[in-house]
């Protein structure tokens, strides 16, 4: 068999959801530089977070699909047309302070977009669908806990975003169990890097301290959250829909740990801004206190290890949005939430 042929038989045929969102539109120029003989496509139903600029540079190298995960005419049809073999489900509604005010929203795309993403590539015979899921699906750990969350660590979600993630993750591994789809899930830690809709904290931090503007800090300032750049979280995923057990699920994480002020600080010193930006804000509702995985079965099992350390991914960070305004100003006015206000019962 010629080289070419082998190529050809190990091709995959992958989609993509949530593909105009951050994790999604990094992971469609992962797939197409680490990969460049499978064939990706692109779905998003373009939410207030769904960016399709993010995509402008591949366009031409990926079709996409404006639809909902839970339109199943439209995902099935979407499926056949592209003659899919490869799900990544990245689709999902994952603003913590946005699910406090309209919970109903993170259920209907989180659980029951899932369900019917998972029914449509059971209708069409899809080879592998793998589900993106957050850790915060674990509940959260005490600051002083020596502990890390493992994959066998019960599920005890806090926040209505949390729950629905939850609720996702269980439908997948039944929709394996049941109907012996091959599925594969992985539970990530809070990523970082370009494309970030700028309502999450690291980008929020830096657009803000870019105009001289106060950083909102939550009072639980001692909060510690496990930080992995989103390359890193590509080239997992990448491992474990090509290489990892069906039916497993992957934590993916760095082991680096920073309190929300360390996050703040770190920014205010990249950009040569005064501390006296940080603007302490009440917490939200629900707000844990600390995230820790223990990634070593993916890193044992596929070899994956994180490359990027935060000193650089933040600084490489940094100069993103500082050179990158086109992209993230037209942004600040859709977010829902403003998280200074808190105090008055709904932001």
């Amino acid at each position: 068999m010629t080289r070419t042929m082998t190529r050809a038989a190990t091709a995959r045929r992958v989609l993509i959801t949530g593909a105009a969102g951050f994790i999604g539109s990094n992971l469609v120029h992962h797939w197409l530089a680490a990969r460049p003989d499978d064939g990706v496509v692109a779905l998003d139903s373009l939410t207030y977070a769904g960016v399709l600029e993010s995509l402008d540079d591949v366009r031409d190298r990926v079709p996409f699909v404006h639809a909902d995960i839970g339109a199943a005419a439209a995902v099935e049809a979407a499926l056949g047309e592209h003659r899919i073999d490869t799900i990544v489900n990245l689709a999902a509604e994952s603003h913590n302070s946005y699910a406090v005010l309209n919970p109903r929203e993170f259920f209907s795309t989180n659980v029951l977009g899932t369900q019917t993403l998972l029914d449509a590539a059971r209708a069409v015979g899809v080879d592998r669908v793998h589900h993106v899921s957050t850790c915060e699906v674990y509940g959260d750990l005490a600051l002083d806990d020596p502990g890390a969350f493992t994959e066998q660590s019960p599920y005890r979600p806090r926040t209505p975003y949390n729950a629905s993630k939850a609720s996702a993750d269980h439908l997948v591994r039944a929709y394996h169990e049941t109907y012996g789809l091959a599925t594969t899930i992985s539970v990530c830690t809070n990523n970082y890097g370009p494309f970030q809709f700028p309502e999450k904290v690291l980008p929020l931090f830096i657009t803000r301290a870019l105009d001289d503007l106060p950083l909102p800090v939550y009072a639980s300032s001692r909060n510690r959250r496990e930080w992995l750049h989103v390359r890193d979280h590509c080239r997992a995923i990448e491992s474990i829909v090509t290489r990892g057990r069906v039916g497993a699920t992957y934590n993916v994480g760095s082991g680096f740990e920073r309190t929300v002020d360390q996050v703040a600080d770190a920014v205010l010193a990249a950009l040569g801004k005064p501390a006296s930006l940080k603007q302490v804000v009440p917490d939200r509702p629900s707000h844990d206190r600390r995230y820790l995985l223990d990634s070593g079965l993916i890193r044992g099992e596929l070899g994956w290890r994180p490359q990027v350390g935060w000193t650089d991914g933040l600084a490489e960070l940094v100069d993103w949005y500082a050179t990158h305004r086109s992209w993230w100003e037209p942004l600040r006015d859709r977010a829902p939430v403003d998280e200074t206000a808190w105090a008055t019962g709904r932001p």
